[in-house]
């Protein structure tokens, strides 16, 4: 994975235009024009962006996507917008990173559809509890 190129995860290597100190993003949703070649059209999109150490530091979503979910204040989202968007898109964000369950599993030790059962848990329970 450190050797080829991946649309699901991306080290910067330049300055990123999102508000935070982020040096990678991982594709967490994209049009797929072509599953064969991994071919990514980018009117919906979501990247999680994450610091230098990997911590989490929000989510952007494309403009297409804001607009269809027009209770979202902008674009960058973080703490409980980010995850109740997050929670929104779960199952079209779990199919979509089952493209890259070899590379998902390294980063996050489970399988897509395990990853986001979990987390759909526990998304739920910070949402309740604020």
């Amino acid at each position: 994975m450190k050797d080829r190129k991946s649309p699901f995860i991306r080290q910067y290597v330049r300055a990123s235009r999102s508000p935070w100190d982020d040096s990678s993003t991982i594709l967490l949703l994209a049009d797929v024009v072509d599953k064969q070649t991994l071919e990514m059209g980018f009117t919906n999109y979501i990247y999680l962006h994450r610091d230098s150490v990997g911590s989490v530091l929000g989510i952007s979503i494309s403009q297409q996507l804001l607009a269809a979910n027009p209770e979202f204040s902008e674009r960058y989202l973080e703490g409980i917008e980010m995850y109740a968007f997050l929670l929104i898109h779960i199952e079209e964000i779990t199919k979509f990173c089952g493209l890259f369950t070899a590379e998902f599993e390294q980063l996050f030790m489970l399988k897509p559809n395990e990853y986001f059962a979990a987390t759909e848990c526990h998304w739920l329970d910070i949402l309740e509890n604020t």
